[in-house]
């Protein structure tokens, strides 16, 4: 099955008066829909735009693998072990958040950023936090090795896996007669085959899966 979710319907968030738009895929803060809680791994796909000097506030996280990769601009990390990176275009940040971690992100650039946050399960609970950036089109979470995130520009076969998650990040892809344009994403299951067409100047994301979470 293709289901296909347009970037249109995605839920509205953040504080657009404070400079920060979000666009939520799944039940997500104030938004919550409880047909809508994950897909597989995945917990969030968010879209956000911070303007500059905008940005989020010291917040806490525990027992979640997140991944950010920025489209434009750059993105600022600080955490509470005391760790500070900056995540620039083709780079993605990968937050292990464990047994709990705190942190900030911001936008101390000149332009406005935008980049994809997802949050996915993890493997285990109760780890040590860990935050790093690495550059690339291939990234396993540290903490979830049954989630893999391909960064895909070019044409060909989506990885066959019993679930797969595609969001188109900009140009047009299509899958097997469905078109996306920027935004929209598709949850993949049971299809032993799925081609994606990308368009010229084309990115998409595409997260390979190989269950759901275990609570056991």
């Amino acid at each position: 099955m293709i289901d296909v979710r347009r970037g249109g319907d995605r839920a509205r968030g953040g504080e657009p008066e404070a400079g920060i738009e979000s666009r939520h895929a799944f039940s997500f803060g104030a938004h919550y829909d409880p047909t809508n809680l994950r897909f597989g791994l995945l917990l969030a796909c968010n879209e956000e735009r911070l303007a500059p000097g905008a940005g989020f506030a010291e917040h806490a996280h525990r027992d979640t693998e997140i991944v950010t990769w920025v489209v434009e601009g750059e993105l600022e990390h600080r955490d509470s072990t005391g760790h500070t990176a900056v995540v620039r275009p083709g780079h993605a940040g990968l937050l292990s958040a464990g047994r709990g971690v705190r942190h900030t992100e911001r936008n101390t650039g000149p332009a406005p950023v935008t980049f994809l946050q997802m949050w996915l399960h993890p493997a285990a609970f109760g780890t040590d936090p860990a935050h790093t950036v690495r550059s690339g089109t291939r990234f396993v979470p540290p903490g979830q090795p049954g989630a893999r995130l391909l960064v895909l520009r070019e044409s060909g076969d989506l990885p066959a896996s019993p679930y797969v998650y595609v969001h188109v990040v900009r140009g047009r892809v299509r899958l097997d007669g469905h078109g996306l344009a920027p935004g929209d994403a598709a949850r993949i299951t049971g299809e032993p085959r799925v081609r994606a067409e990308a368009g010229e100047d084309a990115e998409y994301l595409v997260w390979a899966m190989s269950g759901e979470p275990s609570y056991g």
